[in-house]
This record gives structure tokens, sequence and C-alpha cells, in this order.
């Protein structure tokens, strides 16, 4: 009994979670919602799935948002490289999705490239 009422604190702790995602995608700072981020199964990739887009609660539509939610409509979790992240915040609720041009200012990409340089193929010489 005891392991249940655990475990069922453990998912609904888990799905009040969301995560806002800041990344670069062809020169724009891409924000969007998720109530998954990991570092998942693929080396140098970070893991996101069930988006949380925002609710529509007026008649005025944000084309940014309208945006995301087509390029991200039907994907059920994507896998971002770990380059190209931005920033992952654990946030209370989520915001509009959005996207906003990249002015360079404050923010900064991790430096490249990921892994180290290693011998040549072939062997030593």
């Amino acid at each position: 009994m005891q392991k249940r009422v655990a475990r069922d604190r453990v998912q609904e702790m888990a799905a009040s979670h969301i995560f806002k995602v800041l990344f670069v995608l062809q020169g724009k700072v891409w924000e969007i919602y998720a109530r998954k981020v990991s570092h998942g199964g693929l080396f140098g990739f970070v893991e996101v799935e069930d988006f949380v887009f925002g609710e529509r609660s007026s008649v005025v539509v944000d084309p940014s948002e309208e945006k995301v939610k087509t390029e991200f409509s039907g994907v059920k979790r994507t896998y971002l490289p770990l380059h190209s992240v931005l920033r992952i915040d654990e946030v209370r609720k989520g915001g509009p999705s959005k996207i906003s041009a990249y002015e360079g200012g404050n923010v900064t990409q991790f430096p490249m490239p990921i892994m180290p340089a290693g011998p040549e193929p072939g062997g030593r010489k």
C-alpha cells in the first residue's frame, strides 16, 4: 500500500514539473516548454518530450507561437544537439512558446567540439 501511494505521489510531482528550454536553430532562439527533459539515449543530445503550449484564452493569435506549434505538431519527442541548447529552466507554469532573433548579446552557445581530438585513423605515425 505504501509503495503504491509513494508511486502515485512521484507521478503527480512529475506531472507538475514544466521545463523551459531555450535553444538556437537556424540562427534564431527558440523557447519551448515541456514536461520531460533528459540527456536521453543519444550521446550529445538533449531529449525533450511531452510539449506544453500556451492555453488559448483570447482571440489574439501569436504568429510566433503558432509557428512553434506547427513545427512540433505530431512530434512525440525531439532530440536537440547539446551545443545548440542555451538554457533549461524548471518553471512553475508554462508560457507562450516563441522564436526570437538571435542578437548575440549576452547569450552564448557552448564551445565546440564536444569530443576531444584523438589519434588519426590508420594508427600512429
